[in-house]
């Protein structure tokens, strides 16, 4: 019995040790976990969500299980890097998800650029080419030697003669004063011999005066008598566009006769919009193409801005002028205009791949395979199918050429906005995530943020 007892007690002063250190290792193993439970609830549960589809909320990362993107953290607000913020913006389709929206890409390329402007113009006669016969005396016409509009006119040939009763007196004076020159030429005074020489130069001059021509004048001296008619010749070869007068008739001095216009080269008035009419300078190449010669193109330069603007039309009129040989272009006609207006090497895309949403154009630039990103873009001149860009998308990168469309109107429903985010500062809190579809197992709710505090407390453990 005394044996028993001396072994018993170190028995029992060891098992009291050991229960005392386990219920310190204890403690200070359970208190740790409070503390790192308390904490871990101070910061709220880590959660995974698709960048698509912000209705699917897991608690540890994988791949949606509709588009198969990878999940990326859920955050709030100011929690949020600007890495985590790009990728809310980008917008994931999958191979049949492309394939069904359509979605096409292409990529930028630098390309030599040609503006073409078309417009519309209507022939006109060159005003530099127009001239009037009028009736330089006072008389009767006596003869026409043209009688129809249209008829071809030669600047050497006569259109008429007139019977001038002030003509044949100018004629009678010219001839005296030439007797009179010849009879004194040889008298010793000075002033005689030098006043027929004066004599005649007046009467010459007055024939001038009266529309007579040189080889006219030489043929009265030669003949001696006065010509009772006297031809009217056209100051240049050209088309009757107007005939005023008719054989019989009565002219004043000065009454126009014949209209004459000389059809070689014509005018061609192109209406040009505004917003293209920067792109028009003097000197330019115009091509000219009518419904009346089809295949056939006419060639001028611009030689006229006109300085207004027609309000109607909000066209600004710009004068062509081009040979017209064989007189195929008629007046009045209506003809297309095209001027081709280099504009160098620049980055162009299709004019499908930026969308315009009235404040800002947005190409939606595939970052990666299935991946998109809204970009904003600059823009110039539409070429064709083309459209220059002047910055936002790099040469290389693919653009949506097609599909822009559904890939904004998902980044809609995503809740970023899109390339139509009229409120890009607002949070997806605040827009409002839609319900879970039904049939998704494994998606639960976003529970609602802890705030700290709310943890477990250490007083609060209990034996």
């Amino acid at each position: 019995m005394k044996l028993s007892a001396k072994v018993a007690v170190p028995v029992a002063v060891i098992l009291l040790a050991s229960a005392g250190g386990g219920y310190y290792l204890w403690q200070r193993t359970d208190a740790g976990k409070g503390v790192k439970q308390g904490e871990k609830a101070a910061q709220g549960p880590v959660l995974y969500t698709c960048a698509m589809h912000p209705f699917i909320i897991k608690d540890k990362p994988g791949t949606c299980p509709i588009c198969g993107m990878q999940l990326i953290k859920k955050v709030e607000g100011a929690q949020a890097d600007a890495k985590e913020m790009a990728m809310l913006e980008h917008v994931s389709l999958s191979p049949s998800q492309q394939v069904m929206a359509n979605v096409a890409t292409v990529e930028a390329k630098t390309i030599p650029l040609t503006k073409e402007v078309n417009a519309v113009g209507i022939v006109q006669y060159d005003q530099s080419r127009q001239a009037k016969v009028t009736a330089w005396v006072a008389g009767r016409i006596d003869k026409l030697y043209v009688n129809t509009i249209g008829a071809y006119v030669s600047k050497g040939r006569p259109v008429a003669e007139v019977y001038s009763p002030d003509l044949v007196s100018a004629q009678q004076e010219y001839l005296l004063a030439m007797k009179s020159r010849d009879r004194f030429k040889d008298s010793p005074i000075a002033s005689i011999s030098q006043g027929g020489e004066g004599l005649v130069a007046s009467a010459r001059q007055r024939l001038l005066l009266m529309g007579v021509k040189e080889h006219q004048i030489a043929g009265l001296e030669k003949a001696g008598r006065p010509n009772i008619r006297l031809p009217i010749y056209t100051p240049l070869s050209g088309v009757v566009i107007e005939k005023i007068a008719v054989e019989g008739q009565y002219v004043n001095t000065g009454d126009p006769l014949f209209n004459i216009a000389d059809l070689s080269t014509v005018w061609v008035d192109v209406e040009i919009y505004e917003n293209e009419f920067s792109f028009i300078k003097l000197g330019q190449r115009v091509d000219i193409i009518s419904q009346s010669w089809p295949g056939k193109t006419f060639s001028g330069r611009v030689s006229f801005v006109y300085p207004f603007l027609d309000p109607k039309t909000r066209t600004v009129k710009v004068r062509v002028q081009l040979p017209n040989p064989g007189l195929k272009l008629k007046p009045d006609m209506f003809v297309n205009a095209s001027v081709k207006v280099p504009l160098g090497t620049a980055v162009a895309v299709p004019v499908a791949a930026v969308m315009d949403t009235g404040t800002r154009q947005v190409a939606w630039v595939e970052m990666k395979p299935g991946m998109f990103e809204p970009r904003d873009v600059k823009v110039g001149a539409r070429v064709g199918d083309m459209l220059q860009v002047l910055s936002g998308v790099k040469a290389g990168e693919k653009v949506a050429a097609s599909g822009g469309y559904l890939i904004d109107s998902e980044a809609q429903l995503k809740g970023t906005g899109g390339g139509h985010a009229g409120m890009p500062g607002m949070k997806m809190e605040e827009k409002g995530a839609p319900a879970p579809p039904a049939g998704h197992e494994g998606h639960t709710p976003s529970p609602p943020p802890q705030k700290k505090g709310d943890g477990m407390d250490m007083g609060d453990m209990k034996m």
